[in-house]
């Protein structure tokens, strides 16, 4: 399988000179089989300075790959600018350079994809008819994991100068990829040392559908993190939510999972830390602006 990945990727890999060198080096892989999956696509920035350096660098993987660099690849015209946000993250002088791997968002498959696998097995009857009709086909997100973890990651620490460490492997998302980033960090935690669930999609599908049934939801986001999170052991997770269009829903459910990490001995600020955004809205304008914020405590250099 990795040499499969090693072969693929190198035939299918493009530099893109859409950066100039001080602002770092993007490079684009357009389709990237991955077993059990639908086919991937990875857009991979590297730091200005990497092609003359020696060092090795820490590495950032993000989901919705497509909207993180490039405005006319984005879904909606609008993007969190993190090459931006890394820059700056760096100038403060409290991050390292990292890698970033933009993991494109496969289309219509997204929700099914980001779906944390183990939550979607223990939740209750109802609330998995609807996460099946979201999905409209099985939920693979175990693979999707193990395809990052595995296949992916090692053609990554392979092929770049990186620290393969879990220290220095992160993980970041919005949204439904707010939960997926959070369920690599749960599911993985010997490969994911940091987490960023930005506007985390807590109630799965509609909002306004499982209203009258939040508490079994809640139940089951207390369960889920309470059976999988154990001791931060140096580990860091970053949460947070806006207040406006559907990032007005999440408070609830947030307030659950910051109690069961609060319940569970992680010190708030140092462990993990939760933000709420007032005003803010579930898109990208918004996640860009407080992306160097994110960047600049969840990645920040160990004392």
């Amino acid at each position: 399988m990795f040499r499969l990945l090693v072969a693929a990727l190198a035939l299918l890999g493009l530099a893109l000179p859409l950066r100039a060198e001080e602002h770092g080096r993007l490079i684009e892989y357009e389709r990237v089989p991955a077993s059990g999956l639908p086919d991937q696509r990875l857009t991979i920035w590297l730091p200005p300075g990497y092609d003359t350096a020696t060092g090795r660098y820490p590495v950032l993987y993000m989901h919705d790959g497509h909207n993180l660099f490039d405005v006319s690849k984005s879904n909606f015209n609008k993007i969190w600018a993190a090459d931006k946000a890394m820059l700056a993250a760096v100038a403060s002088g409290k991050v390292e350079p990292h890698i970033i791997i933009g993991i494109w968002a496969p289309g219509p498959d997204r929700y099914r994809q980001y779906l944390p696998r183990s939550a979607y097995d223990a939740a209750p009857a109802g609330l998995r008819a609807q996460m099946d009709t979201a999905a409209g086909s099985e939920v693979v997100s175990h693979r999707y994991l193990d395809w990052i973890a595995g296949p992916l990651k090692s053609w990554v620490d392979a092929s770049f100068r990186t620290r393969t460490g879990r220290d220095d492997t992160a993980i970041v998302g919005s949204s439904m990829g707010g939960l997926m980033s959070c369920y690599a960090f749960l599911e993985a935690p010997q490969v994911f040392g940091k987490a960023g669930c930005v506007s985390s999609h807590w109630p799965a599908v509609d909002p306004r559908v499982v209203e009258g049934e939040s508490e079994s939801v809640k139940a089951l986001w207390d369960g889920w993190f309470a059976a999988r999170l154990g001791q931060p052991d140096g580990r860091r997770v970053w949460l947070d939510h806006g207040t406006a269009t559907l990032d007005a829903f999440y408070a609830p459910y947030q307030q659950v999972v910051d109690a069961r990490f609060a319940a569970a001995g992680w010190q708030k600020g140092r462990d993990w830390e939760s933000k709420v955004y007032e005003g803010a809205e579930h898109e990208e304008n918004a996640w860009a602006a407080r992306l160097p914020e994110i960047f600049g405590w969840l990645l920040a250099k160990r004392d």
